[in-house]
This record gives C-alpha cells, sequence and structure tokens, in this order.
C-alpha cells in the first residue's frame, strides 16, 4: 500500500512543487491538502493518511496548534498520522514548538526531493527525520524557553528507566546514534535498538526526538552541554 501523504501550506504554489514530487514515486501518494491548520483537522477528520507535511506559520490556526491536536489524538506512535514540520529556518522556534507538541521531525522548505522522499519514508516506518545533533542545536539555541530552574534527576518520568536505560537517553540527548552508542557502550546495536524502544515506551514518546527534549527538560541534560 503506497505511503499516503497530506500536504498542509497556505501557499498553493508550494502545495503544488510538493505534490508534483511525491507523485512521481510509486510508493507514495498525495490524498488530502489543506490551506491552514483548521482546515487540515477538516480532512483529517475523514482522511486516511500515514504522513501530514505540515506548514507552520499559516492563517486561522497554525502548524505548532495543529500538530498538538493531530498528536493528541492519535496518543502513541502506532496510531495516527505522524508529522513533518516545513519550515523556512532551520532554527524556526515555531518548529522547535511543533517538536514539543508531537511532530517526528521537520524538513526545510528547500530540501533537495531525494531527501523529502527518504524522510516521508523514514518518518511512515517509524523513524525521526531529525539528527539527534541538530535536535540538540535547536533546544541549546531556545533554551529559554525550557524550564529555568532545573528539576532533580529523579523526576517520576526517568524514575521508571534502569540505570541503563538513562545511561542511553543521555548518550541519545548527546547526539549519538543507535550505532555509536553501541560502540560507546560495547553493546550490539540491535541491544540499543531494544533499549531505545523500552525508553520510548516507559516513557510514553513517539520517537527520540521527544526523548531528547525530555533529557533537557528534565535536567539530565542542560543546555549547552552540561550533564
Amino acid at each position: 500500500m503506497p505511503i499516503r501523504v497530506m500536504l498542509v501550506d497556505d501557499q498553493e504554489l508550494l502545495r503544488t512543487g510538493f505534490r508534483m514530487v511525491l507523485q512521481s514515486q510509486q510508493d507514495i501518494e498525495v490524498v488530502a491538502e489543506a490551506g491552514d491548520g483548521v482546515q487540515a483537522l477538516e480532512v483529517l477528520a475523514v482522511s486516511e493518511v500515514d504522513v501530514v507535511l505540515m506548514d507552520v506559520r499559516m492563517p486561522r490556526m497554525d502548524g505548532v496548534e495543529a500538530t498538538r491536536r493531530i498528536c493528541s489524538a492519535a496518543g502513541t506512535a502506532e496510531a495516527g498520522p505522524r508529522v513533518l514540520i516545513l519550515t523556512t529556518f532551520d532554527l524556526d522556534e515555531y518548529a522547535f514548538a511543533a517538536l514539543k507538541a508531537g511532530a517526528s521531525g521537520f524538513l526545510l522548505k528547500d530540501v533537495p526531493p531525494a531527501e523529502l522522499v527518504a524522510a516521508i519514508r523514514a518518518v511512515c516506518g517509524g523513524d525521526a527525520v531529525v539528527a539527534p545533533t541538530t535536535t540538540r542545536r535547536m533546544i541549546d539555541r531556545f533554551a529559554s524557553v525550557l524550564p529555568s530552574s532545573q528539576p532533580p534527576l529523579d523526576t517520576p518520568e526517568l524514575a521508571r528507566l534502569t540505570d541503563r536505560e538513562r545511561e542511553v537517553l543521555l548518550l541519545i540527548a548527546e547526539g549519538l546514534s543507535n550505532g555509536e552508542i553501541a560502540f560507546r557502550l560495547s553493546l550490539s546495536e540491535a541491544t540499543v535498538k531494544t533499549h531505545v524502544g523500552r525508553i520510548l515506551t516507559k516513557l510514553e514518546l513517539r520517537d527520540r526526538v521527544q526523548a531528547v527534549v525530555l533529557a533537557y527538560e528534565t535536567g539530565l541534560v542542560r543546555a549547552g552541554g552540561g550533564q
């Protein structure tokens, strides 16, 4: 079954460009479009969609609020469509807010076609498309929007994790891939993948992007690189 994609952007010309790129792929089908967040929610209510390409700055309802409502309705990574944020700037505060709201990553609007297609496939498969190092850069850039007083590390969320899982979470937040974590901890990559999956399940997170955000918000990692 093709990956069903919805395009949400108030600029029809951009939607047309994305549609042309995606419809050239045998495994991707553009099944819906919307010009703002309100219309996106209305269309999603009657459409089966796997991935939403979501602009952030739109009239009536922006992409952040629309993403929050979509992800809240889905509840888990297994339910509902995944959201990819479309932004003009790679350090857009709206994109950061959307990641916190449950988006699976972000793309620049001038993304090369091959990267756009690869990102949609990755997200549909359950991965995040924001590189961990990029996520950390975004969080460092917007440290001012995080809580000013860091709570103790023994928060209810982190208390659910084993020592090894907490160690893996820390390395995720430092920007390491599964392979790099495996090398650092002398584990197999399959074992690390299992740990990551358990971390996401225990913390009720959709993907590793949200895991990085949580690591900063709970004080496990501090903006600027401190621990």
